[in-house]
Formats: C-alpha cells, structure tokens, sequence
C-alpha cells in the first residue's frame, strides 16, 4: 500500500475534531499530525474539497483521511458525501469508509448498517426507521411500547425521548420531525382543493427511528478506540432520566464490568478501522451497543483520560498514562495500513 496520505480539510481547514483545540473548535493539529506520519515514513498532502479534480486526477488506491461536518441543517456534509462518494466511486481508500460518513448524524442509516452487521451481539436493539409522520402513523399497530425516540442527527441526547404510547409517540414525532414549508404548504393546500382524491404531501419529513427501551440502566460507557488502546468513560443517568449522554455526571473507572471490553473489541474489529467511538451500555447482564461513530467523534474521552486499557495474552491491562489525541490518530492509522497491507 502507498506511504503516501492525503488529508482533506474543511472550508476552515479543519482535520475531524478535538475537544481540547486551540482555538476553539479548530480540529486536531494538522501540523502535528504530519510530522507524526513522516516520522513513520510517510509523505502527506493537505487539500481542500474544491481542490478535489476528478478530471485532472485519478484517486484510485490513494489514502484519504476526511473530515465531516455537524453544521445546521447538514448542507455542508451533503456536499463532502458527494465528494467521498465520487472518491470511493474511483477507488481511493477511505478512512473511515464512505458507509461510515453516511452514517455520521444520521441515525437511521447507523441502525441499518447495525442490521447489515455480521455481529449479532449488537442486535439486541431493534430499531424501527421512519421517513414521515405518515410512515409511522401507517406502522403503529406493530409496535409495542414504550420505545426510544431518536432525531437522525443530533449529539448529546438532543433529539431524544421515550414515549410510553402511541399519542406520546405522535406528539413527539410532530415535535422533532416537523417540516413546514409555507410556501410549499399553501400550493399544496391549492393541489389539495383542486384535484379530487389528492393526498397532500408530508408536513413532517425529519426522518426518525423508534428502538427498543432497554430497562435498568442506570449508567453507559463512552469507549473510543485508536488502534489497541481503549478510552473509557463511565457515564451516570440523571435522577428521573433514562439518558446518559450529556448527563455531565462522568467519571474514569478501572473497575469495569466484566466482558465489556470484549464485547468492545469484538465489534471494532468488526467495522475494519482504525478509530472508533461506541456509547455501551449494561441490561439485565446484558451489554448493549447503543450508538457508534467513525468520524468526527468527540475526543473528551481521549483528552481527559488518566490511563486506558489494552488487551495482551488475552487479557485487559490499564496503562497508567495520559495522551496527545493526535499522536493517537496517526499511531492508530499506520497500524491499521501494517495489518491490511
């Protein structure tokens, strides 16, 4: 495989995220993160999206770190999946896969690629995917509550709820996947006037997903993964709450429960890739993979971390020991490139 690596930056030159970035906001380090690979011995190249020339460039088998976007409404991440897909339509090699991109605040597609997985330990969750309010309202009688109700996008538990019925569910969907368009809405409501029969177009569009609530957890675990070493962070429900993202009551625990890192273990080997952030929970014994995410994921957990675990002889050890996150980056990237090329 090629030792050489381009990074693809953002329209403020940003390389993925970094909690501690200074300034604010800014992303990882791009300097750092190439004079990392060049003493692994590999020449980088930094680049924009624009600079992107299909015509005047092949791609094929070329290394390309991205970036994503959360921006509001998800215009700009349109436009970078437009051009990942192009670059994986021409053979580069995506870290992390273009499947993991789409994936990225987009809930409904993260659930699918959990069916489309060939680990069926990750499947005690059951997820029901909706486009409209129309969508749900045609598939209600089939489902049971109470159910976890979930925006595509969203981070921190935003865009999360549990209704226990059906009128719950409805007023929650009305709530989060309303899309009005009042000038879309008042020709339609002329379509509506004007032709028999016709049925009018959906005023609630944000697609959503609806998943099984899984009782009595009353903490989960942010675990993130550069290479083989395992971050984890221990977070705890709110009193009267059922989520554990954005609670802000955390903590760095070396007493974790047992198999849990395993069970981590098992599905990132799964996904092929060299980074990657998982929320793990714990149901009546039994682990639940609640989300994951490749790209852009928030490094907090990295950057705070007194120590993190690594599996030798079979068996999980703690490394006394505080990281720079993008030295882990790129350790984590050239690693990956030694085993599958």
């Amino acid at each position: 495989m090629t030792k050489h690596i381009i990074l693809l930056l953002d329209y403020k030159k940003r390389l993925l995220s970094k909690w501690l970035a200074r300034p604010y906001r800014s992303g990882m380090d791009v300097n750092l993160i190439r004079s990392e690979f060049e003493k692994n011995g590999f020449s980088t190249e930094v680049l924009t999206y624009p600079e992107i020339n299909f015509r005047e460039r092949n791609f094929k088998d070329e290394i390309v770190l991205y970036t994503s976007s959360e921006d509001v409404d998800l215009f700009y991440k349109s436009y970078i999946e437009d051009l990942i897909y192009a670059l994986d339509l021409q053979g580069a090699i995506l870290l992390p896969p273009f499947k993991l991109l789409k994936a990225h605040h987009n809930k409904v597609f993260m659930e699918i690629l959990r069916d489309l997985s060939d680990v069926e330990l990750i499947k005690n969750i059951k997820t029901q995917h909706f486009g409209t309010l129309e969508d749900y309202v045609d598939f209600n009688h089939k489902i049971d509550f109470p159910k976890v109700f979930k925006s595509a996008s969203g981070a921190v538990s935003s865009g999360v709820a549990k209704p226990g019925n059906n009128r719950e569910a409805i007023r929650i969907i009305k709530r989060h996947s309303r899309s009005f368009s009042w000038r879309h809405d008042f020709w339609d409501l002329g379509r509506w006037l004007k032709h028999k029969d016709y049925k009018r177009e959906s005023r609630y569009r944000k697609k959503f997903i609806l998943q099984t609530f899984m009782p009595n957890m009353d903490k989960d675990w942010k675990v993130i993964v550069f290479g083989d070493k395992y971050f984890v962070l221990e977070r705890s429900v709110k009193k009267g709450d059922f989520r554990a993202s954005g609670s802000g009551i955390i903590e760095y625990n070396k007493n974790l429960p047992q198999g849990m890192l395993d069970f981590a273990k098992s599905f990132f080997r799964s996904m092929q890739v060299p980074f990657l952030a998982m929320d793990i929970g714990l149901s009546n014994n039994q682990f639940v993979l609640i989300e994951f995410q490749a790209i852009n994921f928030g490094t907090h957990t990295v950057d705070s971390a007194p120590f993190y675990f690594i599996n030798e002889a079979q068996e999980w050890k703690v490394i006394e020991e505080q990281v720079i996150v993008e030295n882990e980056f790129v350790e984590s990237i050239v690693k990956y490139i030694d085993e599958v090329s």
